[in-house]
């Protein structure tokens, strides 16, 4: 699900708030007042509500893609976040990506309110901060593998040989430093989406955010990518996954269930 800022039709959010208090903890208020501390140095903004205009023969009747959240995950967590589809787990995952933005309320990111951010700035903190991996990898077809994960530090700025350096790392991470050279359409599909991580990780964030990386894998992929991400929480990062397999549900060490845009589960 995407939100009024991707441009997509008829689509906006709903009131929420995140207040910080004086001695930097930040708190977060839903449109029914209830209320979270957010520990930690590294805090992770979530939304509070949020509604989607009603598809043809709903009756004109909004439908809620999230209601009344109120979650934090904490600097180093590995977050599972499941439910059926259209429960809102990509609208969550693209709120704290700051790939979607509220049309009222606010959150505050490392003391900032987000809204207050220009478009460039919200580029900078997801090419910083965050790193994206998506169930259909969006890779560019016409770029090698290398091109492809370099691509988002050339924007960054980084140096041709910081480049290089950091390109290699994160493929010899992954496992897919020997077909650096290769384009995307001769990989695998589990071998695509490790480029993806790698792209993803290549900028060190200490936040990943993956949005059903194995829903287009068979098992041998997925376990591949899995691997992959549980190597990445062991060093530190904090993962965000959205998922229904059962299995990688199991690898996260807190799990946040969703049913019709609401947690049921934490």
């Amino acid at each position: 699900m995407a939100a009024a800022c991707n441009g997509r039709l008829g689509e906006h959010f709903a009131d929420f708030s995140v207040l910080c208090t004086d001695d930097g903890v930040v708190e977060a208020r839903t449109q029914t007042g209830a209320r979270a501390g957010l520990a930690g140095k590294e805090r992770v903004p979530h939304p509070g509500r949020e509604r989607h205009e009603a598809l043809p023969g709903d009756a004109g009747e909004p439908a809620v893609a999230l209601e009344d959240v109120t979650v934090e995950i904490d600097r180093g967590e590995f977050v599972s976040v499941s439910g059926p589809s259209r429960c809102g787990k990509s609208t969550f995952l693209s709120i704290l990506g700051l790939l979607d933005t509220p049309t009222s309320g606010r959150y505050y990111r490392k003391g900032r309110a987000t809204d207050r951010l220009s478009p460039a700035e919200r580029a900078r903190t997801r090419n910083v901060d965050i790193g994206l991996v998506f169930q259909s990898f969006n890779l560019i077809g016409d770029l090698t593998v290398y091109e492809n994960v370099e691509y988002p530090l050339t924007i960054k700025g980084a140096s041709p040989g910081e480049r290089r350096r950091r390109v290699m790392a994160a493929l010899d991470r992954v496992g897919l430093a020997a077909r650096a050279g290769q384009r995307p359409g001769s990989l695998s599909g589990g071998h695509q989406q490790l480029v993806s991580i790698a792209r993803a990780i290549a900028g060190q964030p200490p936040i990943i955010l993956a949005d059903e990386p194995t829903g287009n894998l068979d098992s041998a992929g997925g376990a591949t990518v899995m691997k992959a991400i549980q190597e990445l929480h062991t060093s530190g990062s904090t993962i965000c996954l959205a998922t229904h397999d059962p299995r990688y549900i199991a690898l996260a060490k807190r799990h946040i269930r969703l049913f019709d845009g609401r947690v049921i589960e934490s």
